[in-house]
């Protein structure tokens, strides 16, 4: 039985009964948690599958060859022991998804060739040693979600922060320089919540009646309450949705 750094061999068969088809009909490898320690070469006669699994095992490296999985549009490494990654991979043109975190990534051996990655929607950089952002990433247009959280970043530059299409950017436990900052790179999708008011009459008899309790009970309120300043009413007038909800954690990269 293999032990030790030698970790476990991954044939051709293992490797084919390892493919799952995806609810969208794409062909997934999946050889996460094998304990892996080497890329395994026999995986390359199986490169037209469209996501590959690695994560959770002890990879060092990824080889120049993850060039030939052109179709691959979803790629997980997280959980690893790289260092660095290959030039190559920014030869994957239809990748969607990348996963790196909890790898040993530093910011010089980021290669530069990440930026090729044009069709990228999710980027997980998250715990690694990263000092910096490379300013690069900003060429990345279509990414939605990055994750940057537990590296050791003291600032994000506007490049990514103002990426057009960008939903959600976690960078949490980070060094910034102060907890107002860190505020900011946290969270640096500003958000507009809408008020809407309209009339009785156009609202159904379940949300009417409903409006009119909350109404009411502000009514109660007011009168124990002393006003400092009588304000105008509009009694026409509703608020269905006064209470905005304000939950930052779903929407967050996780």
């Amino acid at each position: 039985k293999a032990k030790g750094q030698k970790g476990k061999k991954i044939t051709l068969k293992i490797a084919k009964n390892s493919i799952r088809v995806t609810f969208d009909g794409g062909r997934r490898l999946d050889l996460s948690k094998m304990g892996i320690t080497t890329f395994p070469k026999c995986i390359l006669k199986l490169a037209d599958v469209d996501e590959l699994d690695l994560s959770r095992n002890m990879l060092k490296k990824i080889p120049s060859s993850i060039q030939k999985f052109q179709k691959l549009r979803w790629l997980d490494l997280h959980s690893n022991q790289l260092e660095d990654l290959p030039e190559a991979i920014g030869t994957l043109q239809n990748l969607f998804y990348l996963n790196i975190c909890n790898n040993k990534l530093t910011t010089k051996n980021l290669p530069e060739e990440l930026n090729l990655l044009k069709n990228l929607h999710i980027l997980n950089l998250g715990l690694n040693c990263l000092d910096s952002v490379p300013t690069s990433l900003g060429a990345l247009k279509e990414l939605k979600e990055i994750g940057l959280f537990d590296n050791a970043l003291t600032t994000i530059p506007n490049s990514v922060k103002k990426l057009p299409k960008l939903k959600k950017l976690n960078a949490e436990r980070n060094p910034f320089p102060d907890s107002t900052k860190q505020e900011e790179h946290a969270d640096p999708i500003k958000r507009l919540e809408k008020l809407y008011l309209v009339q009785e009459k156009d609202l159904c008899c379940s949300c009417l009646k409903m409006c009119q309790d909350e109404r009411d009970k502000l009514n109660e309120l007011k009168n124990v309450t002393p006003s400092p300043s009588k304000k105008s009413s509009f009694p026409l007038l509703l608020t269905p949705n006064s209470s905005a909800k304000d939950n930052q954690e779903e929407w967050r990269l996780r």
